[in-house]
């Protein structure tokens, strides 16, 4: 296993559409293990390929207290949804920002899983966001971009200031 470079906002790598995954081989697998190998890594609850620079429609989560629920969601679709989330979200790819922005408190949907095997899914409150957090990942979306557009301007000068502090 091996632990993956996060890209960064505002690379414009982040808002490229992940094709869907139509090949469940070793590579695969390989994949879906080094990204969650990074994420527990980077102390995240998820990450999409898009944010290792990889364009495949591949997702991993675990919100669990425990830090050993992971979950694999490949080709995901949200399909039915309600209510509003009021949590505050961060992102692996935007270190040290926090805001909130407009999501579902519970979707239904589907998914792959690593084996290829289509399944249903409900999940609710962080879960629920962090599913939907990670999809627009694979639409080409980074949180910041549902922010004003000051607000946005703010974050990239931040995020400069902090890359050449570290660098």
């Amino acid at each position: 296993m091996a632990i993956l470079t996060i890209l960064q906002y505002p690379d414009p790598r982040l808002h490229r559409v992940a094709a869907p995954v139509d090949r469940f081989d070793e590579e695969l697998q390989r994949l879906i293990r080094d990204m969650a190998e990074t994420m527990y890594a980077s102390n995240g609850i998820g990450l999409a390929a898009t944010q290792v620079d990889v364009h495949r429609q591949l997702i991993v989560i675990d919100t669990s207290e425990s830090r050993d629920q992971l979950r694999v969601f490949i080709n995901p679709e949200i399909q039915d949804s309600r209510g509003e989330s009021e949590l505050e979200e961060g992102c692996l790819s935007v270190p040290g920002i926090y805001d909130r922005v407009p999501r579902f408190d519970w979707i239904r949907g589907r998914a792959w899983d690593a084996a290829g095997r289509e399944y249903g899914f409900e999940a609710q409150g962080l879960e629920a966001l962090c599913i939907q957090h990670e999809m627009d990942h694979l639409k080409g979306r980074v949180f910041v971009d549902y922010l004003s557009r000051l607000k946005q301007t703010r974050i990239v000068a931040k995020l400069r200031k902090q890359q050449r502090r570290a660098g």
